[in-house]
């Protein structure tokens, strides 16, 4: 705490009215009033209202000029954090000193620049602070709500696309929560303000939501990109061709060149996942897998038979 003399800017030997202009000219200067939302503002006001607390009372000026009390208006030595309001002269500046702004617009002083008629008396300014210092004591304090946790399954397709899904609360609440464009599995989303209400005014909790994402029976994600393997005929691939290759969108027609073999990679520029937060939709990858009929074919057979190869398919793996 800051010496009342020097918070007034008056010395020790200032008389009571010296002490009481001083006060007067500052407290309206910084008025809550004069500097809504101003933190530091209402700081100084509520300095300048404990060091007149002080110095405006004859019996407390003299113990502090003694050294008797503190700055706060308590004793020296004594722990005003063990106490609300012990002090023998009331609850004092100090605990008013102590607490938040909230509530600082609910008083209200008339004042004019000199001791003349008009202006509000001291009695009535402090009885004004007191009782504004006793309401806000009994003020519940702002809490944010509880946050709730959630839990939700959506399909491979959802979480590349994203969407909606209904949920259930811990307190049996239903509401629709948007699944956003990208989720990855086990990522958490929160849903900021459908939690837990918060107390004293302060703001409601958030919803945690966990997204598993579903496998999907064909396609893995590889960051915003997606892979997949499309088996094509023998003929398909020694000879090229169009093939349909399902998507996330639907199905397209997809070129395979002439003499592909199985690994053999294409892309789908865009059909990945989609874009989101800036960042451009990804590319889905397509592997060729030549696959074989099922049935015995005699026409193959046949033809394999007859077909002299002239290359050696594992010389690449020794």
């Amino acid at each position: 705490m800051k010496d009342p003399y020097e918070v007034l800017g008056v010395a020790k030997t200032a008389s009571e009215a010296e002490i009481k202009k001083a006060f007067r000219a500052l407290a309206k200067k910084h008025h809550p009033d004069k500097h809504a939302g101003d933190a530091a503002a209402q700081k100084r006001f509520q300095e300048i209202s404990g060091a007149y607390d002080i110095l405006g009372d004859k019996e407390k000026r003299a113990q502090y000029d003694a050294g008797a009390i503190g700055p706060d208006g308590n004793p020296r030595g004594f722990d005003p954090r063990g106490f609300r309001q012990g002090h023998p002269h009331g609850s004092g500046f100090g605990g008013f000193g102590g607490g938040g702004d909230a509530g600082a617009r609910e008083f209200h002083f008339s004042f004019d620049d000199g001791m003349g008629a008009g202006a509000t008396g001291s009695e009535d300014i402090f009885a004004d602070l007191m009782n504004f210092a006793r309401r806000r004591d009994r003020q519940p304090r702002q809490t944010k709500g509880e946050d709730f946790s959630a839990a939700v399954t959506v399909s491979f397709a959802e979480a590349a696309a994203g969407g909606t899904r209904r949920v259930v609360l811990q307190n049996g609440e239903q509401i629709d929560v948007k699944i956003p464009v990208g989720v990855k599995d086990g990522q958490t989303v929160r849903v900021k303000g459908r939690g837990g209400a918060g107390q004293g005014g302060g703001p409601n909790g958030d919803i945690l939501l966990t997204v598993s994402v579903a496998p999907h029976p064909t396609m893995t994600r590889d960051g915003n990109d997606i892979r997949t393997d499309l088996p094509v005929t023998l003929k398909e691939a020694v000879l090229g061709g169009k093939v349909p290759v399902p998507t996330l969108t639907g199905t397209v027609s997809l070129t395979v060149p002439a003499n592909s073999n199985t690994g053999t990679t294409l892309r789908l520029k865009g059909k990945g996942i989609a874009a989101h937060g800036g960042v451009p939709a990804g590319d889905l990858y397509v592997r060729l897998v030549v696959s074989l009929p099922d049935q015995p074919d005699e026409a193959l057979r046949s033809f394999a038979s007859g077909w002299t190869a002239n290359y050696d398919p594992r010389s690449k793996t020794r």
